[in-house]
């Protein structure tokens, strides 16, 4: 079954979650300044993307674009993946396409352990994507402990390249910021994305 079947009460259900629904999660993220290249990008692409309005062209014209200036600003100590195959536990469902995955590896030919954020992208609704998210978050997990590479939390985001709404899990919690940011401006997602990835 594609991750996409998830709902968030069927993922809660399935794999014995708590919900903690509240607002930012998040601590003081230290502020990061995008480059000029991500920035003369979304000049171009933000508007195209939104008057397009597909989640490929939202993908396409402003997910990839932040999601590589992530790794930019980490110096490559990231790997960022779009649209691979994310078979972890067929068993359990959890199988399929993710649209972004983040590991704290430089490998990029494949999927290294620790995978630490989860993107969905979406077109404008964001909630439809919650469900979907936390279960790619729960293979994640998975996936981490069958590589012995046990990390306590897995962040997840759910965005329209627009908005974004960010999700964490620890064991068997998981919390959604009930907060959705904006972009424009990039600096406080991408400060909040580039913590993630970092250390969290």
């Amino acid at each position: 079954m594609p991750y996409s079947k998830f709902t968030l009460s069927r993922a809660v259900e399935d794999f014995q979650l708590s919900i903690v629904e509240g607002g930012r999660f998040f601590p003081e993220v230290p502020p990061v300044t995008p480059s000029a290249l991500l920035q003369e990008t979304l000049k171009e692409t933000l508007p195209w993307a939104i008057a397009v309005s597909s989640e490929k062209a939202r993908s396409e014209g402003i997910l990839n674009p932040v999601l590589l200036e992530v790794k930019r600003q980490l110096q490559g100590r990231i790997s960022v993946f779009s649209g691979e195959e994310f078979n972890v536990a067929p068993e359990a469902e959890l199988a399929g396409y993710v649209d972004f995955l983040i590991s704290r590896s430089p490998e990029q030919l494949f999927i290294k352990a620790p995978v630490i954020v989860i993107v969905e992208a979406k077109k404008e609704d964001l909630k439809p994507g919650l469900g979907q998210c936390l279960a790619e978050m729960v293979a994640a997990q998975r996936f981490n402990q069958q590589k012995k590479v046990l990390i306590p939390t897995i962040y997840g985001t759910v965005s329209s390249g627009s908005q974004w709404r960010f999700l964490k899990l620890e064991g068997q919690t998981v919390t959604i910021d009930l907060s959705d940011y904006a972009l424009p401006p990039i600096e406080p997602v991408l400060s909040l994305l580039v913590w993630m990835a970092s250390d969290g």
